[in-house]
């Protein structure tokens, strides 16, 4: 007896679901090669519709070469090949409407291009935000793994994190004013998880929040995907406008402000310490909770920035994040959140959800890193070398670039942030750029109205090929000139 009727309730027509109906008897085994199935007339009785309908259903399956037909009467299939049924179907599933359905907004069209040309061969990446491969950490990382016992890395770590790394962290962040036990310290794999993290588990929905503009944050999607607007304010020569700031909150009443004070991306600034102690105050008094970005804070190049937003928090206000990737290893994927408890509480939960802790080989070579002492010796080499590579491209700009852009002298950070003097359809240039084998980041990354900006780093890319790089953009740059 068959028990399977086709729903009349469905969009899909009755003779489809009957084809698609006998298409699962084949494929399961239910009907294998050779099987004579029921009469028509015993079809549409037992599912309740039209011989009209069954004909048509049957006459598809047919079509494809799955039934045929036999002379004396009756129908047998004669295929079960599993590419002979999928072509048949004609209810293909469409993938791009799942793909375009997902709630997760997909990268700028131009930073998944970035994304791809970064590995193409032979291309010159001015504007990457990491060190180059001769800056990295090789000699005291494999010194670190040869000594690494294999049976701390077969389990998971607690929620939180590994607690050597933790501790390490909590003595490290000291020397900038930052006093914290391991309890409210989260490990992360970098610095975009924290974000997320924090988009998914600090901010009501509806929500908002407030961010530099121009800003890292408005290169990703992490807040966007969430359905969290990013409301923008300006910065001016010592950091965020403070009176714009407050309108912003009036007006929008956001959840947050994410700010990145000291050596700012893209824009390379120091937010001052008179601008550091006035938004701490300003933001108490609106309540607003502040995540400060502190990813670059030990690339300074000329003298010390000041101390976090963080150490002059008392009250809880302040969710810090830290990572390795700007000193040490991009590749480690190890980075920090320090917050009140509640708040680590919250996004370890909603960590172990999503990943269930970070890399333990990760965590230890980076809890070894600073117990071995490798860190502060590392780190003034990579602000020796960044520090030349700094005055090697602030020299080759002046020579190559000043009769068509201006730019600030950054002290400190990865990166140099030029305006165009001249007019420049800046998304032709980048794509002329790369058939010049050059990747550049657009301003417009950062900022919508930045259509004259090009974020240039000096952090990764080789001293002999800057200057290759800059002349071949300025080329590009004159031949697109308005």
């Amino acid at each position: 007896m068959n028990y399977w009727k086709p729903d009349r309730q469905s969009t899909l027509p009755l003779h489809k679901q009957i084809e698609q109906h006998i298409q699962s008897k084949v494929i399961s085994g239910e009907w294998p090669i050779g099987t004579r199935l029921p009469s028509q007339r015993q079809l549409a009785i037992s599912f309740e519709v039209n011989r009209s309908t069954i004909t048509i259903a049957l006459d598809e399956l047919k079509s494809w070469g799955i039934i045929e037909g036999n002379k004396g009467g009756g129908t047998t299939v004669i295929n079960n090949t599993w590419n002979v049924i999928a072509a048949a179907s004609q209810q293909t599933i469409d993938w791009q409407s799942y793909v375009n359905a997902g709630t997760h907004q997909p990268n700028l069209a131009t930073i998944q291009k970035i994304n791809h040309a970064e590995f193409i061969q032979g291309i010159i990446r001015t504007g990457t935000g990491e060190l180059g491969k001769e800056l990295l950490s090789h000699r005291q990382i494999s010194s670190i793994l040869k000594q690494a016992p294999s049976e701390l890395f077969l389990g998971y770590e607690e929620p939180k994190g590994n607690i050597e790394l933790r501790q390490q962290i909590a003595s490290y962040v000291k020397q900038w004013g930052i006093y914290c036990s391991v309890d409210s310290i989260l490990i992360v794999s970098g610095a975009i998880q924290a974000l997320q993290l924090i988009a998914l588990g600090l901010l009501a929905r509806p929500s908002s929040i407030i961010a530099e503009s121009p800003s890292y944050i408005h290169s990703i999607q992490v807040f966007q995907s969430a359905g969290i607007p990013i409301y923008s304010v300006p910065l001016d020569t010592q950091g965020i406008h403070l009176q714009k700031l407050e309108a912003t909150v009036h007006l929008h009443q956001p959840g947050l402000l994410y700010t990145i004070p000291t050596f700012h991306n893209p824009t390379g600034r120091l937010m001052s310490q008179q601008r550091r102690d006035d938004l701490i105050r300003l933001c108490q008094q609106l309540r607003l909770p502040i995540i400060e970005d502190d990813v670059y804070r030990e690339l300074w190049l000329d003298d010390m920035p000041p101390h976090p937003l963080k150490a002059s928090d008392f009250n809880g206000n302040i969710v810090y994040l830290g990572s390795m990737s700007k000193m040490m290893s991009p590749g480690l994927r190890v980075g920090w959140i320090i917050a009140p408890e509640p708040v680590i509480e919250r996004l370890a939960d909603i960590k172990m959800q999503t990943d269930y802790g970070s890399s333990n080989l990760s965590q230890y070579v980076a809890s070894q890193w600073f117990a071995q002492g490798y860190h502060q010796q590392h780190v003034q080499w990579i602000r020796e070398q960044l520090r030349i590579r700094r005055d090697q491209m602030l020299t080759l700009l002046q020579k190559y670039f000043a009769d068509i852009a201006d730019w600030d002298i950054p002290t400190g950070g990865f990166y140099i942030w030029i305006r165009l003097t001249v007019t420049v359809p800046m998304r032709q240039l980048f794509q002329q750029a790369i058939q010049a084998n050059i990747l550049i980041n657009p301003g417009y990354l950062y900022e919508a109205e930045a259509t004259s900006h090009l974020r240039l780093s000096y952090a990764y890319t080789s001293p002999e090929h800057l200057q290759t790089s800059l002349v071949a953009l300025k080329k590009c740059i004159l031949s697109l000139r308005r």
